[in-house]
């Protein structure tokens, strides 16, 4: 059963599509970018309602969010505050949280400043913002030399989007630096699946963050105060949140567990699909009974 339902956070309205059973715990699930919304994942997560009920948010002020947030409140601490305010609209008593990529700095750092989910999991994250300092020098030597330039000049953009159709542009043009094989022909489905759900960027809240450091995600040295469980995911190719980063922050936190794709790069859910899903449900089971 899929629905949609707009959940009062406070200050602001959030989009959320859900997917499941009322009778179910919840997976509070949080998007990349910052910028896109909850279209991110397609239906490729929708498999795992047969054990949590979705909630696919779009993050304040973006995607079919309401977009009356004050800017000064676009912030991780925000937007992880955000994830507890939207358990307690469902009314859940228990809840599990899931983020990829920007959504998994939002995920650990609500991990780290809030103890009331059940449990966490961060795919294709990093705790601190010092792992995304080598970027720029990776992508120097990123194969073949078209996309190099197509993604050298898709990043550039960033600071001057301002209309949803840019966005999706510079999305496409950045989707094979994501995968392990730039070439990969799933990257065309992957864009086709996203498109035909109509996804709603937020060009705004891009180019605050691709001028501050993506959020500033700081929380390694605070993992070890994280008592819930946590499932740290990362793919062995990833350019963008190495796997390095994630094998840190497993290291650090009491009751993590690590796992590797070996053959994904930043999107392990379309990469190694139903690897990814019988690593996910798996924990999801073990932690949410």
């Amino acid at each position: 059963m899929v629905t949609t339902q707009m959940l009062t956070v406070r200050d602001t309205r959030l989009f959320a599509r859900i997917v499941g059973h009322a009778d179910q715990p919840p997976l509070i699930c949080l998007h990349g970018g910052p910028g896109l919304d909850h279209t991110e994942f397609a239906d490729y997560l929708d498999p795992l309602s047969d054990t949590v009920r979705l909630v696919l948010i779009d993050q304040r002020a973006q995607g079919r969010s309401e977009r009356n947030a004050l800017p000064e409140t676009w912030t991780l601490e925000q937007m992880a505050a955000d994830v507890s305010a939207v358990a307690e609209a469902l009314g859940a008593e228990k809840y599990a949280v899931f983020g990829h990529s920007y959504g998994a700095f939002v995920a650990l750092q609500h991990a780290v400043t809030h103890a009331d989910a059940a449990a966490t999991i961060a795919c294709c994250g990093v705790g601190s913002s010092r792992w995304l300092a080598d970027v720029p020098a990776k992508l120097e030597t990123f194969e073949p030399l078209d996309l190099r330039e197509q993604v050298r000049r898709s990043w550039a953009d960033e600071d001057n989007v301002h209309t949803e159709a840019d966005f999706a542009r510079l999305m496409h043009e950045q989707m094979p630096w994501h995968f392990h094989d730039p070439l990969d022909p799933r990257i065309a489905d992957f864009n086709a699946r996203v498109d035909a759900m109509n996804p709603r960027y937020a060009p705004d809240v891009l180019r605050q963050f691709s001028a501050t450091g993506y959020g500033g995600i700081e929380v390694e040295d605070e993992l070890g105060g994280v008592s819930q469980p946590l499932l740290v995911l990362g793919g062995r190719h990833d350019r963008t949140c190495p796997p390095e980063a994630g094998e840190l922050i497993a290291a650090r936190t009491p009751n993590a567990e690590l796992h590797i794709f070996e053959e994904s790069g930043h999107m392990p859910f379309v990469e190694q699909s139903q690897e990814f899903l019988a690593v996910t449900r798996a924990f999801l089971q073990r932690t949410l009974g």
